[in-house]
């Protein structure tokens, strides 16, 4: 079955089975690297994507369900001044470990500062939900908080 979306502001058009995750269809068909497989049971946000400018697990979507839909992936963000903070801060702090959680943590963070859902260090915690399995957590709230100007509560240098 053929499906429209728009791929990171560019209309795609992908032939799909209709039992197709989201997930897959990114990663094995269209190249998408930066959404991650890793529970593939919607625990661990390793696979998030944007739909309508909001966190969604591309592991728990089908693909037909995103048609006339915008997906925004890591790609997508480039160049977006809110999401080059959100990276610099990120290096800055030192909330890189081994990468693997970053994509997806760093687009929830981007949904959640634009969307003014998170303003301090309490709403960061909370509005977080991808799983960092290098427990870098406070590090990662620390770069989201030096963004939205709340890092003198935790000691983000």
């Amino acid at each position: 079955m053929i499906v429209r979306f728009k791929l990171n502001g560019n209309p795609v058009e992908v032939d799909v089975e209709p039992r197709e995750l989201l997930l897959n269809t990114l990663r094995l068909r269209l190249g998408i690297r930066s959404v991650k497989r890793g529970c593939e049971r919607g625990e661990c946000g390793s696979c998030t994507v944007l739909l309508d400018g909001n966190p969604v697990l591309s592991c728990l979507l089908l693909t037909v369900q995103v048609a006339g839909r915008e997906v925004t992936t890591l790609e997508g963000l480039r160049g977006d001044t809110v999401f080059e903070a959100l990276v610099e801060s990120f290096v800055e702090c030192g909330a890189i470990q081994c990468g693997f959680c970053t994509p997806g943590i760093l687009l929830t963070a981007w949904a959640g500062v634009t969307q003014g859902k998170i303003r301090d260090v309490r709403e960061a915690k909370y509005y977080i939900e991808n799983l960092c399995r290098c427990t870098g957590y406070v590090k990662i709230i620390e770069a989201i908080c030096k963004v939205t100007k709340g890092a003198s509560s935790i000691g983000c240098r």
